[in-house]
C-alpha cells in the first residue's frame, strides 16, 4: 500500500479533528542543537549519532515538540537509542514527557539474541492501564445533579482509593495471590468478579504467560496483598463519562456505542506490588549491566540481556505484577457494576475493552522489511493493532483494536482504533493519554486560592477525592489538551478517532 493509499484510508471523508488543516509537507527542526527531520507527516526523526544504535522517531506536531523541548524527554529517548540489540527506531508519542530511564511516551523493540530488558522502560506502576465499560443507560437518566453525586459517592465507597488504601472485606490468601501473580484477570473471574467473556476483551486475554511468583519479593507480595480492588492514588481513576461525538459511526456501532450513552473508564494498574517489583529489579538490573558490560548513558537506563539469568527473572516478576493489575482492575469493575445495579437496577455493563500502558512482552512486529520476534517496551503507550490483526477479539476484526486515551478530569477522553501505519511506523503503539504539562508542584501553585471541584461543579463534573492535594495536582491545566494529542496521531497515520467521551463523574484517589 503506498503512502497516497494509506492516507486516504486513515483520513476519510470525515476528516473528524480536522486532519486536513495539517500543511503536507516535510520540514525541519533544530532542537537542542539536534536535527529532526519529518520524514513522514508528523512523524519527526532523528538520525543516529554519537553512540546512538538506531534513529529516534518522535510522533508529533510542532507545537508538542516546542512543549517539551525544555525537558529531558527527547534527551532519554536519545539515550534508548544507545543500549544492546535495539531495533530501529525507537519512538515516542505525542503525549512524551520527562520520565525515570524511558520517556513517559517511550516505546522501543529488543533483538531477542542480543537485546536487553530495562525496568525503566516500563516503570514502577507496571501494568498501569484502563479500561472501558458500556452501560445502557443514557445521558439525560443520571444528568440531575444530586443523582451524579450520589453515584459518585456510592463508587467512591465502594471501590477504596488513595495511597495505601485496602479493600478490608476481600481475604486473599497466600496461596491467592501466587494464582492471582500467574493468571490475571482470569483468576478474578473465576472466583466471581465479572462476567466470563471478560477476557476476551483484555489485552492478552488478561493473563502474561510468563509469570513466576517465585521471582517476586515477600516485600512485593507484603504491599499487595491487601490492594486489590483499589484505585490508588495521584492519576488513577474512575470515571463516569457520556459518548459526546462520534467521528466514526461504523466503528462506534461495532463497540456497541452511541451519542449520549453512559460509559465507565477505569485507570489503574500494580499498586504497591508493582512499585516494589520495579524498586527490587533495578539493583539487580544495574548490577547485571555491570556484569555483561552494558555502557549505560543514564543509570536510570540499567538493562539486562534477554537471554540472561537477570533478565529472565525480572520479566517473570515484571508479568507477575502485570498480572496483579489485570486482577485489580477486573475486580474494580465487578465492584462498579455493583454499584450501578444497586443505584440503577440490574443492568449489564460489558467490557468495549482494557490496554496496558507499562509494560514489557514479546510480540511479532515489523522490523524494517521483516516480521520479526522482539521485546517491545511501552512505557505510557498503549498497543494500537490494525484491523485483522489476530490478537484483536472477533467482533473487532474488521475494525481493529480499540485504544483508550484519558485525558483530564476537566476534558474529555477519546476511544480510537489501530491503524496499518501502526504496524508500519510506531511499533504496534499508539499514545496513551494527554501527558502531563505541569508537575505536581506546578499545578499546586498554580491551583493555589481556586476551589478547584467547585470549578469542575459549575461545569456539570461532580469529583470525589481522597485528599484536596489529589484535585490540585490533577487540574486539567496540568495536562496538554487530549485532541492536540489525538490529532498528532492521527496525523501519523498510525490511529483514527471512533467517539469523543466527556466526563460527569470523577473518583480520584
Amino acid at each position: 500500500m503506498s503512502d497516497k493509499q494509506h492516507k486516504s484510508e486513515w483520513m476519510g471523508p470525515l476528516d473528524p479533528l480536522g486532519i486536513n488543516a495539517y500543511q503536507e509537507h516535510m520540514s525541519t527542526l533544530q532542537i537542542k542543537g539536534i536535527e529532526l527531520k519529518e520524514t513522514i507527516p508528523g512523524i519527526w526523526r532523528i538520525e543516529p549519532f554519537g553512540s546512538m544504535r538506531v534513529g529516534v522517531h518522535l510522533v508529533a506536531s510542532e507545537n508538542i515538540l516546542q512543549k517539551i523541548k525544555d525537558d529531558k524527554s527527547i534527551d532519554q529517548a536519545l539515550n534508548v537509542a544507545t543500549l544492546p540489540g535495539v531495533t530501529d527506531p525507537v519512538l515516542t508519542m505525542p503525549d512524551i514527557h520527562q520520565g525515570y530511564g524511558f520517556p513517559i511516551g517511550g516505546v522501543a523493540a529488543f533483538q531477542l539474541h542480543d537485546g536487553v530488558v530495562s525496568p525503566g522502560g516500563v516503570g514502577y506502576d507496571i501494568n498501569c492501564g484502563v479500561r472501558l465499560l458500556k452501560t445502557p443507560l443514557f445521558r439525560e437518566e443520571i444528568h440531575e445533579r444530586e443523582k451524579m453525586r450520589q453515584l459518585v459517592i456510592e463508587l467512591f465507597n465502594n471501590v477504596p482509593s488513595g495511597v495505601g488504601s485496602r479493600r478490608k472485606d476481600l481475604r486473599v490468601t497466600s496461596d491467592d495471590l501466587a494464582d492471582v501473580l500467574k493468571k490475571g484477570a482470569r483468576w478474578a473471574v473465576s472466583r466471581g468478579f465479572g462476567y466470563a467473556d471478560d477476557c476476551q476483551f483484555i489485552e492478552e486475554n488478561g493473563q502474561l504467560p510468563n509469570a513466576d511468583p517465585d521471582e517476586v519479593s515477600d516485600r512485593a507480595k507484603e504491599r499487595g496483598e491487601g490492594q486489590l480492588g483499589t484505585l490508588g492514588s495521584g492519576n488513577h481513576f474512575l470515571e463516569i463519562e457520556y459518548v459526546d461525538e462520534i467521528f466514526d459511526p461504523n466503528a462506534a456501532a461495532t463497540f456497541g456505542l452511541v451519542k449520549d450513552q453512559i460509559v465507565v473508564s477505569i485507570h489503574t494498574g500494580s499498586r504497591g506490588l508493582g512499585y516494589q517489583v520495579c524498586s527490587d529489579y533495578l539493583d539487580i538490573v544495574l548490577q547485571a549491566a555491570r556484569k555483561y558490560k552494558i555502557e549505560l548513558k543514564d543509570r536510570e537506563l540499567a538493562a539486562a540481556p534477554l537471554s540472561s539469568e537477570e533478565g529472565k527473572r525480572y520479566l517473570a516478576a515484571m508479568a507477575s505484577a502485570a498480572n496483579f493489575a489485570f486482577a485489580n482492575r477486573q475486580i474494580i469493575t465487578h465492584w462498579v457494576r455493583e454499584t450501578f445495579s444497586r443505584h440503577f437496577g440490574p443492568i449489564q455493563m460489558p467490557l468495549l475493552y482494557d490496554v496496558c500502558h507499562n509494560i514489557a512482552k514479546f510480540e511479532k512486529l515489523q522490523i524494517g522489511k521483516k516480521l520479526r520476534e522482539v521485546c517491545v517496551h511501552r512505557k505510557g503507550a498503549t498497543r494500537a493493532y490494525p484491523p485483522r490483526h489476530p490478537l484483536i477479539p472477533q467482533p473487532y476484526t474488521d475494525i481493529g483494536q480499540p485504544i483508550l486515551i484519558p485525558g483530564d478530569m476537566g476534558r474529555y477522553s477519546y476511544l480510537l482504533v489501530g491503524k496499518e501505519g501502526a504496524m508500519e511506523r510506531s511499533l504496534g503503539s499508539a499514545c496513551h493519554g494527554a501527558g502531563r504539562e505541569l508537575s505536581r508542584h506546578q499545578a499546586k501553585r498554580l491551583a493555589k486560592g481556586r476551589a478547584i471541584s467547585r470549578e469542575l461543579e459549575d461545569r456539570g463534573i461532580y469529583v470525589k477525592a481522597a485528599g484536596r492535594d489529589t484535585i490540585l495536582e490533577e487540574m486539567p491545566e496540568a495536562y496538554k489538551d487530549v485532541t492536540d494529542v489525538v490529532k498528532a496521531t492521527e496525523h501519523a497515520g498510525i490511529a483514527a478517532a471512533v467517539a469523543r467521551l466527556k466526563p460527569i463523574g470523577v473518583v480520584k484517589g
